[in-house]
């Protein structure tokens, strides 16, 4: 029997991309459930398409407190665990990220194998790597033949050892543990080191974040943000679903070849420079300072 899995997506004022989301998941996963975790969203167009959207998943809003940097995502990560409870799995996504190709009950049925012969895995990663962060996953990600994942070995950064915010987990493992979802991506890197070993990477992932994206952190955004996103021209520019084809010679691939998105997916719209970026403020040293600055004099007012 495959196991039942739901799709939480979590979102906030970014109508468009949520539905991209929505509808890569109603295509490449059409036999899960989803259900849509927003941060109370008051943008005009959000708003209509969650109410669209409404009409055939269900869409929460547990009026979470918001913390300084992402808003209320970690508490409605919370919210969303404790929604999934009758669930084998459950797969945390974010408006801001597509399912790539079609995936079978039967891989999420290898992806609960994984957690029933391991009783000390806690989170599993279903995203593709990141380009610009080549360099460091070649060196640090390690191959386990037996469980077709990669591992991460020592690094210096602060998540994505044991944990990260795009994950599939099995909601009874952590009901055992009593986790409960720390407000930051490093704090809860700290607390799953502490009780789980370390996150599986998946050979074959399904899930990336778009590229060049506008940003929502805090909700409320600095000058130099809003001009950082009119020089990188952030907007919706979503992925070329992998056909069959693509997708098997994709998951027969050797292991050598780490699944780096820009290796493997194209997108759909203009072209976008590569290594894709993910904040406007990425290697963007004056303005990431200016940031910094308003984000400062904010505090003092």
């Amino acid at each position: 029997m495959n196991p039942r899995c739901l799709f939480c997506v979590f979102s906030y004022n970014r109508g468009r991309f949520l539905e991209n989301c929505i509808e890569s998941l109603e295509a490449c996963v059409p036999f899960a459930d989803i259900a849509i975790f927003d941060d109370a969203s008051n943008d005009g167009e959000t708003v209509a398409i969650l109410e669209r959207l409404s009409q055939k998943v269900p869409v929460i809003q547990p009026g979470s407190v918001s913390s300084r940097k992402v808003g209320g995502l970690y508490d409605n990560m919370q919210s969303a665990l404790d929604y999934a409870q009758s669930y084998d799995l459950v797969c945390f996504v974010q408006d801001d990220t597509q399912v790539v190709r079609s995936v079978s009950p039967e891989e999420l049925a290898e992806i609960n194998g994984l957690f029933e012969s391991d009783q000390r895995l806690g989170f599993v990663h279903p995203a593709f790597l990141r380009g610009i962060n080549r360099s460091r996953d070649q060196k640090s990600l390690n191959y386990q033949s037996a469980t077709r994942t990669y591992r991460r070995g020592q690094t210096k950064q602060s998540a994505g050892t044991y944990f990260s915010a795009i994950l599939i987990a099995k909601p009874s493992r952590l009901n055992e543990h009593e986790w409960r979802f720390s407000r930051s991506e490093p704090a809860n890197d700290q607390q799953a080191m502490g009780v789980f070993e370390k996150m599986a990477y998946l050979h074959a992932p399904f899930v990336m974040w778009l590229p060049e994206v506008p940003v929502y952190r805090g909700k409320r955004k600095t000058l130099a943000l809003r001009l950082a996103e009119q020089i990188r021209a952030v907007g919706l520019h979503p992925f070329k679903t992998m056909d069959d084809a693509e997708s098997e010679a994709f998951k027969r691939r050797p292991s050598s070849d780490l699944p780096i998105a820009e290796d493997f997916l194209t997108i759909s719209t203009q072209a976008v420079i590569k290594p894709w970026r993910y904040h406007p403020l990425q290697k963007a040293r004056f303005l990431k300072m200016l940031n910094n600055v308003e984000l400062a004099l904010r505090k003092r007012l």
